[in-house]
């Protein structure tokens, strides 16, 4: 047979059989998971070196993370680009308009912790948002929340810290989204978007809901993949390759003084002003976190850093600035901020 017929097969062999598929996917998954901790170590055996030198500590962080982050990612992002089938922007642009205030803020905010806009995505959904006459404290709580708390972000968290710490992230970061939508929407700033985005004319959230087929969801978690794995996987190395410099060289003591438990108190504001001119997302900072938590580093200081890189990054003040007039911008900054510092040090007062 022809060999390029035997590829085309192949290549539609997923959406014939997506069942199978799945299940074959998922064995395979679990399997190359589980033989994460015993391969890194065998890597770093077979090399000339120390395994508990330095290097050693930093190349099996390296071959033991790097894997496993993308293991994961690659099956979240499959999973939630099924189920994002569900909720289209159109879809999430309809659940938003017309509720009452308070309920569409922590709608918003759910809906955020559901759908795959990072930062800088979120902004086109915001002018649709407007566009279909969602108010405005409600499109900042999903603004808020999308990028911070994410599905890919609670999965990694729960795999690296523990499912309580994934929970208590989840609940301050959906809380963190709710509060600022609330508190931006009182304050009325209708009048702080820029000319050309309040006269957009208005547009209807009504969407008609198409239905697909299983086969066809398979192909759109498969394409989610292709697009954000193939997107963001440098970022998670290079994101592994700075935590894993950290966990094998960074001496605890002198991280632990300026960022643990028992630091001054102005090591929350530090992490915070950190992370503004940085620009990551979530998996590419997780693995970061994880190694000065690893070295000290307090908890909420460590979550603290992370929430600025995410949610107040500088490109997407600089894309925010096309659609906001400066005093909105400082607004929403000033608040989020102000929030993430309050989580920062609750969460070194529990954990």
């Amino acid at each position: 047979m022809n060999t390029s017929i035997i590829a085309t097969r192949i290549s539609q062999w997923p959406t014939r059989h997506p069942v199978v598929f799945v299940v074959l996917v998922a064995l395979a998954w679990w399997v190359a998971y589980r033989m994460l901790v015993p391969a890194s170590e065998a890597l770093v055996a077979a090399l000339p070196l120390d395994a508990h030198s330095h290097l050693g500590r930093s190349l099996q962080f390296f071959f033991y993370d790097t894997p496993k982050v993308l293991l994961l990612l690659t099956g979240v992002v499959f999973v939630m680009g099924i189920v994002n089938t569900y909720f289209t922007p159109e879809r999430t642009r309809a659940l938003l308009a017309g509720r009452a205030p308070g309920v569409a803020n922590v709608l918003a905010s759910a809906l955020g912790v559901v759908t795959p806009f990072c930062s800088c995505s979120s902004v086109p959904l915001f002018i649709g948002f407007v566009q279909a006459r969602v108010p405005l404290g409600v499109t900042f709580s999903f603004l808020v929340t999308a990028p911070m708390v994410d599905t890919v972000a609670l999965t990694l968290l729960w795999s690296l810290f523990g499912w309580q710490i994934a929970a208590v992230y989840l609940a301050f970061g959906m809380l963190l989204g709710v509060a600022s939508g609330l508190i931006i929407g009182a304050l009325g700033l209708e009048r702080y978007l820029e000319d050309w985005v309040r006269d957009m004319p208005s547009v209807s959230a009504e969407v008609a809901l198409e239905s697909l087929t299983w086969a066809e969801r398979v192909a759109a978690g498969l394409e989610a993949v292709h697009t954000v794995v193939g997107k963001v996987w440098p970022y998670v190395v290079v994101g592994i390759g700075v935590g894993a410099g950290i966990h094998g060289y960074v001496p605890q003591d002198w991280l632990a003084s300026f960022m643990g438990r028992d630091a001054a108190w102005w090591s929350v504001p530090a992490a915070v002003l950190l992370g503004v001119p940085m620009y990551a997302n979530t998996a590419g900072i997780l693995p970061v976190i994880e190694a000065l938590t690893a070295k000290g580093a307090a908890m909420g200081t460590a979550l603290a850093f992370m929430m600025s890189v995410v949610a107040l990054s500088l490109p997407e003040m600089i894309i925010l600035r096309k659609v906001l007039k400066p005093r909105l911008i400082a607004t929403f900054v000033a608040i989020v901020a102000a929030g993430i510092l309050a989580v920062g040090y609750l969460l070194n007062a529990i954990l």
